[in-house]
């Protein structure tokens, strides 16, 4: 397997600037072209291949993928189609490719604005939990996981109450600690970046430490990730680990619950020289030490850290 799939840019395709009009036209019909191949057989395999690699060429394909007839139940078929090789894990190379490039139309439609809902409405994610509750670790699994988890990341990069509150409905908090606990480094920072997003909204907030058995679920395993950063850091996963834990403070009970269950090495230096260019995310960790610790004990156990900064978040 040769590249990421690529559905792993989280980013929305950027609308065309500065192409002349007959450019316009020209990718418009190979774009409609292409669409209308994804329900041939035959075909499909390369129109998932082109559409794929050149998404952010075509403007507004989410809606024409997604109001064109036939062209979502041919996505969904080619996600199905694999389910049988989960399970025993024998899925290859060639059939991750190619639903990995199925799924990345599919992130195209969660990204835009004119789709996004209507994707949540019809429940589409859920398509995509076989393969997060996958757990082979060989490379066409994984790849598969990472893309997955890039379509639920491209419906919570847009802060919205209502796509937290059908995540929640799911099982989509146990299937990204599954993988924050066995994944790649980069499948980590995903599914990591998912949890923080359902954090950050206040439905999502409340979820979690609605119970004693989800906010220590969730604790654990951020726990366990801090203790494999120590021996194998990496500052991008480190950042989105700890804004987990500083919003997890903004809830009284779990705050209580932080004093006692912090890793020790957010209260030491272990972590001093991993974050030493990331201003940010240092001013988290001291704001998350404030509110466990109280601001003196804070500014002792960041002795790694600018004591400045302690003065500067009061």
């Amino acid at each position: 397997m040769a590249n990421l799939p690529p559905s792993l840019n989280l980013k929305a395709a950027p609308y065309e600037s500065g192409s002349s009009s007959p450019n316009k036209e020209r990718r418009m019909q190979s774009a409609e072209q292409l669409v209308l191949d994804l329900c041939n057989p035959d075909l499909r395999e390369n129109a998932l291949l082109e559409l794929s690699k050149k998404r952010e060429l075509f403007q507004d394909l989410a809606p024409l993928l997604w109001n064109s007839f036939g062209t979502t139940a041919a996505l969904l078929q080619e996600i199905v189609s694999i389910y049988p090789v989960l399970s025993p894990p024998n899925l290859t190379p060639a059939q991750s490719n190619r639903v990995c490039n199925a799924l990345a139309l599919l992130q195209c439609v969660a990204s835009h604005q004119d789709t996004r809902m209507l994707f949540l409405n019809a429940h589409i994610p859920l398509y995509l939990y076989p393969f997060l509750n996958t757990t082979s670790k060989s490379r066409p699994f994984e790849y598969l996981r990472l893309t997955s988890l890039g379509v639920i990341g491209a419906l919570v990069k847009v802060d919205d109450t209502e796509v937290i509150s059908f995540l929640l409905s799911t099982e989509i908090i146990p299937l990204c600690l599954r993988t924050m606990e066995m994944g790649s480094e980069l499948s980590k920072t995903v599914a990591t970046f998912i949890v923080q997003k359902i954090l950050l909204d206040d439905v999502g907030l409340e979820y979690i430490c609605t119970t004693a058995e989800r906010f220590f679920a969730v604790g654990r395993v951020l726990g366990n990730m801090v203790a494999a950063l120590a021996e194998q850091p990496s500052s991008r996963l480190l950042k989105h680990i700890i804004r987990c834990y500083l919003r997890l403070s903004d809830n009284p009970r779990a705050c209580d619950a932080l004093r006692s269950c912090l890793p020790d090495m957010l209260r030491d230096a272990t972590f001093s020289s991993c974050l030493r260019d990331d201003v940010t995310t240092r001013r988290w960790l001291q704001q998350l030490l404030i509110n466990v610790q109280g601001p003196r004990v804070a500014m002792q156990a960041g002795g790694g850290f600018d004591h400045m900064m302690v003065n500067q978040l009061n």
